[in-house]
């Protein structure tokens, strides 16, 4: 079986374009929106816009007998204000798992109910090393000692309110977005390159005008991040579950950032055998050099499909991501093998 030829440049600059879009949990509607715009351009699919705020994008097969489901989430890591300080300062109540030092200094967007956007940036409470030396290195970050930094000339709770922020208003990490050397290093790569590989394997079947084994129906979730996920996303009669989601990298794990990794197992158990077995055998047909991992303290859409009730095989791959939400950083090659690997998936 020959796989379509994927396009690199396409595939990296569709991932630059999605990460530079802000769509912390619960405010993703700017990426659905982008990724409605990209799917309108390509024939042969539809997409609907699910009650949540997901996308499901249908593409046609050969057969109809046994439809596939593939998932990837395009919601990403970020917080909410949680309270407006006497000083003019936020606290923030963090969406999704991650550690405070790992945003520490990095800029950021609030997003009023107006439509208002106030930047600014995220510190601990005293971190200038010419006023407080020691609490610098001594304060502990957690949520209690950070504090969001507006850009605005505020030095009250109500200068604040002026501004139209309140309680509750999303705020967006930047992404800081570079690209060298064929790395691509930016915020939120979890789960954005796994959206981007889709949508490349979309594209490279329909230029094409080649149709996938089985009908596949795409969900590009947007709760992922914080667990979301329900059987009813689905059609019933779904045969299998394929997600696709960054590969954790790091120090006495099997994955690295060049390559796309089959997730044998993670915290909430072993994924499917046989469906794995049938992956690894496509990959190795397609000279797809894969590499295969456990993750302990890592869950995905297939996990929380299996939890919410969901009952048929699932398993799970994607390309390498260094410093998993951190400021992370990934290959082209580990976006490329992960896409041929979808390909071959669907072909098959």
């Amino acid at each position: 079986m020959e796989l379509p030829q994927v396009d690199e440049g396409l595939l990296n600059r569709f991932l630059v374009e999605l990460l530079k879009v802000p769509s912390p949990t619960g405010y993703t509607q700017e990426a659905a929106a982008l990724l409605q715009r990209v799917f309108r351009s390509i024939s042969d699919v539809t997409v609907k816009v699910m009650p949540k705020g997901g996308l499901m994008v249908t593409l046609p097969g050969e057969n109809d007998d046994a439809p596939r489901a593939l998932t990837a989430h395009m919601d990403t890591l970020g917080a909410m204000v949680k309270t407006i300080k006497s000083n003019g300062r936020l606290t923030l109540s963090q969406i999704g798992s991650f550690s405070w030092n790992s945003v520490e200094g990095e800029g950021c967007t609030v997003f009023t109910r107006s439509g208002k956007r106030v930047r600014g940036s995220i510190l601990i409470d005293s971190p200038s090393v010419h006023v407080h030396p020691a609490k610098v290195s001594e304060t502990k970050r957690e949520q209690e000692h950070m504090e969001l930094r507006l850009d605005e000339r505020v030095g009250t709770s109500e200068d604040i309110k002026a501004l139209g922020i309140s309680v509750g208003d999303f705020v967006a990490f930047d992404p800081r977005v570079e690209l060298n050397n064929g790395f691509i290093r930016s915020r939120h790569l979890d789960d954005k390159a796994g959206v981007a590989c889709l949508v490349e394997a979309i594209r490279c079947l329909t230029s094409e005008n080649r149709k996938p084994k089985q009908t596949a129906c795409f969900y590009f979730n947007n709760f992922e991040e914080v667990g979301h996920f329900s059987v009813d996303d689905f059609p019933l009669r779904i045969s299998e579950l394929l997600a696709v989601d960054m590969a954790a990298v790091g120090e006495g794990q099997n994955s690295d950032e060049f390559h796309a990794t089959l997730c044998v197992k993670d915290s909430s158990g072993p994924y499917h055998h046989g469906m794995c077995e049938r992956l690894r055998s496509l990959a190795e047909a397609q000279h797809i050099d894969y590499r295969v991992d456990i993750y302990p303290y890592y869950g995905s859409d297939g996990s929380a499909y299996w939890r919410s009730g969901g009952s048929v095989p699932v398993a799970l791959i994607g390309p390498g991501i260094d410093a998993s939400h951190n400021y992370e950083r990934t290959h082209i090659d580990a976006l490329v093998d992960t896409t041929k690997w979808v390909l071959a998936y669907l072909l098959s």
